[in-house]
């Protein structure tokens, strides 16, 4: 009796790893690019909680989303890579004023290794459309 108990337990773990298994890629899906893509409403969603590095891309200047860790132009990445994270595993948020240049900075660094790259595809002006306001510095 106590051998069907413990195949029982164990089929029941192997169902939980295998449900687990089949959700958790899916949360965390890259395009074909080697990063994931998200809208004006995710990021807000994610902001709530931030867990990650969040870069601005965006030459020249034309302000930053409150939150930024980092101001590294687009072109600039592989040259300031001292300012990235150590970790390649680290989550990084990279956005710019509409996206093509953010396109460039994710792309640029899932070659250099970064796993954990996340577009926020409308930038800047996606965020001023939610009714959220920029940040601006001295340059």
């Amino acid at each position: 009796m106590l051998r069907k108990v413990d195949r029982l337990g164990f089929l029941r773990k192997l169902i939980v790893i295998g449900v687990l298994g089949s959700i958790v890629p899916m949360a965390w899906s890259m395009d074909e690019s080697g990063y994931k893509n998200i809208s004006e409403g995710q990021f807000v969603t994610i902001m709530d909680q931030k867990d990650f590095v969040l870069i601005n891309v965006h030459i020249p200047y034309g302000g930053e989303i409150p939150k930024t860790d980092l101001l590294i132009p687009f072109n600039a990445i592989e040259q300031q890579r001292s300012d990235l994270p150590k970790d390649k595993d680290t989550k990084i948020v990279v956005y710019c004023r509409t996206g093509p240049m953010a396109d460039v900075a994710a792309e640029k660094m899932v070659r250099m290794g970064y796993t954990r790259v996340i577009h926020f595809k409308g930038g800047m002006n996606a965020w001023k459309k939610t009714g959220r306001p920029l940040l601006f510095k001295q340059q």
